[in-house]
């Protein structure tokens, strides 16, 4: 008898060590820091946006919205490092770029508009967050209420209400400059994207990989050569600084101000349990409810210290999730690494200065592919979904529907209550709240409920996929509810909502 054990295969020297979480893989610092600065390059535009808009809401000097930037990126950077790595309580340890808020946008510039200024909108921000680091245990419980047909929906939604954002920096970003829509503007974002395709098909696992960075920089030589790039002013002003605490002013707390937030909070709580629930079935790994809590706390704990620094609420990035599902680099030491970058970038503005000089066109044709994976990887899940005599492909025909009507028609709740607008003009958190509520309504509260419960369940043939019979053998057989192996044996048959425990 051969008593010798097969030997392991070694382990690759960029993958120093594998654990039963996919995000647990650790990468060298050099891949690392190359994929991080990929997600950092991804991301930076968003998280740019908001200080920039705020800034010049508020009336704010050129230096006083770079101190809003530099203060963005610095925030962004800890609360990427406490997502990622976490500590007790804090951070689901997930690959999850974070980041100032876009959705909070409308609100601080009504706050501001109204005559709070930035302090009250600071104050706003810590006293919202500090109610959300409340009842994010309680949001966590939701997850058993998130079964495909709810997560294949958000995720697909997310992804389909992000193209409008790739279609304006594929634009040139500026609705008011002169060249926007320009077919330069265009051809370059479609010459990255065409880069992003070419050097995702060569052979090489690497430069496939790093597709998006590589076909970025190549953008940007190409937008320099055409002079649409310009970073002549990347050595003006100074080289590092720290962002001063309380620079902007102390925080003012208005009662309207704040209860504005407190809704706001609640739909960041919600895209962010999105994002989470996304980036745990494109990464393949257990999200529980425990899991979702501590990544809400992180989320709102980094809120709630921000406005020290002078930034804003913090959420997670939804297109950097598209970039995990594209370039399947599932680590979450590598988005850690791009925390890292944040904070030196926050610290070293001239490093921002040179990234802020990458053409938002170039951003655009990158951000079609990438937002257009999270929508592919939505669809992936939905595959999975059971439609035969139930309701649920009117819960998703609805539910993105719904999650369609503010992008479609992005004036749509101009004449509803604020707080009503405040939660729907998001097409994320519309889809998210729709989807959960017939999910409850059809799923859940199964009285009334009937066999062929509409037109569409009657046209949905029943359809067994291949991959799903190359389990069974010759003289398998289901009776009476269970499967019986050759042998007459009962074979365990696992839910598809479970996930096996690690």
């Amino acid at each position: 008898m051969n008593t010798k054990k097969p030997l392991k295969a070694a382990t690759p020297r960029n993958q120093r060590s594998v654990t039963d979480r996919p995000e647990d893989q650790r990468l060298s610092i050099g891949s690392s820091f190359a994929y991080g600065f990929q997600h950092v390059l991804t991301m930076y535009g968003g998280i740019i946006a908001v200080p920039l808009i705020v800034g010049q809401a508020a009336g704010l000097s050129p230096a006083d919205i770079g101190v809003l930037i530099a203060a963005a990126l610095f925030m962004g950077g800890l609360a990427t490092l406490l997502q990622t790595i976490g500590v007790p309580f804090f951070g689901s340890q997930l690959p999850l770029v974070q980041g100032v808020s876009f959705a909070s946008v409308a609100t601080m510039v009504a706050i501001v508009s109204g005559g709070g200024g930035l302090p009250s909108v600071f104050g706003a921000v810590m006293v919202s967050a500090a109610i959300g680091l409340l009842i994010a245990p309680v949001f966590s419980k939701i997850v058993r209420f998130f079964p495909p047909v709810v997560t294949g929906t958000v995720i697909t939604t997310i992804g389909l209400t992000l193209m409008p954002v790739a279609a304006n920096w594929a634009m040139g970003g500026n609705r008011k400059a002169e060249d926007y829509g320009s077919m330069a503007n265009i051809g370059l974002a479609a010459v990255t994207l065409a880069l992003v395709l070419l050097l995702s098909k060569v052979g090489s696992a690497t430069i496939s990989r790093l597709s998006i960075l590589l076909a970025m920089v190549v953008g940007t030589i190409v937008a320099v050569a055409t002079g649409m790039a310009d970073f002549s002013k990347v050595g003006d002003g100074p080289i590092v600084a720290f962002p001063t605490p309380f620079h902007l002013g102390a925080p003012t707390f208005e009662i309207a101000a704040i209860i504005s937030m407190v809704i706001v909070v609640l739909v960041i709580l919600t895209e962010t349990m999105a994002d989470i629930l996304a980036v745990g079935e494109i990464v393949g790994t257990r999200t529980d409810s425990k899991r979702i809590a501590a990544g809400l706390r992180a989320d709102m704990g980094s809120s709630l210290i921000a406005p020290i620094f002078g930034s804003f609420t913090q959420s997670a990035f939804a297109q950097n999730v598209g970039l995990v599902a594209v370039t399947k680099i599932k680590s979450r030491y590598v988005v850690a690494a791009g925390g890292v970058i944040l904070v030196l970038l926050g610290l070293l503005p001239v490093l921002g200065r040179v990234v802020a000089a990458v053409p938002t066109a170039v951003l655009g044709g990158a951000g079609i592919v990438l937002f257009g994976t999270v929508a592919a990887s939505g669809i992936r899940t939905l595959a999975k979904v059971e439609y035969r005599n139930n309701m649920n492909l009117i819960i998703v025909a609805a539910s993105i529907g719904f999650g369609m009507i503010p992008i479609a028609a992005p004036t749509f709740y101009d004449k509803f209550p604020s707080w009503f607008g405040t939660i729907f003009h998001s097409g994320i958190s519309s889809a998210a709240v729709m989807a959960i509520l017939l999910n409850l309504l059809f799923n859940h509260l199964k009285a009334g409920n009937s066999e062929n419960q509409s037109v569409f369940v009657a046209g949905t043939g029943r359809v067994v996929r291949e991959e799903d019979l190359k389990c069974l053998a010759d003289g398998d057989r289901y009776e009476g509810g269970k499967l019986i192996d050759c042998d007459g044996k009962e074979v365990a048959v696992q839910s598809s909502g479970q996930v096996p425990e690690h």
